[in-house]
């Protein structure tokens, strides 16, 4: 299978660093999630996370993710992308999630938790960070 180049969007004051390897099958998305449109900033790599799983068969694929907040708007597009992989574990591949949250923001860990009950075939691992 042709991989495409590795997707790499670097943080924003508004928008979260996007690094997507597709050939070591991991993505990151970390930073803060506000942007002005959050559907034409998520657009781009749902889109690419739907082609990539297309060709994907009986694939390892990691997904960190690191967002100190993320606003309404972002959470919709959130949604879309872990539904998109969700189905890519339902199809036949392994998909870790990795959810990082401060161990005191309730909300964050309280939305990890929730992509849990709504994404069942996703392998989700919680870990929360002790804020310095």
């Amino acid at each position: 299978m042709q991989l495409p180049s590795p997707l790499f969007l670097a943080a924003t004051p508004s928008s979260p660093e996007i690094d997507f390897r597709f050939e070591q099958h991991t993505l990151s998305i970390k930073g803060e999630s506000y942007p002005e449109n959050a559907a034409a900033f998520y657009g781009p790599l749902i889109a690419a996370v739907r082609n990539y799983v297309e060709a994907c068969h009986d694939t390892q694929i990691t997904v960190h993710v690191s967002l100190a907040y993320f606003n309404s708007s972002s959470t919709k597009m959130l949604f879309t992308l872990f539904d998109t992989l969700n189905q890519a574990a339902v199809d036949g591949n392994h998909v870790r999630l990795n959810w990082y949250h401060d161990e005191d923001d309730d909300t964050i860990a309280e939305f990890g938790e929730e992509l849990q009950l709504d994404f069942t075939a996703l392998d989700f691992h919680d870990h929360p960070v002790r804020s310095e």
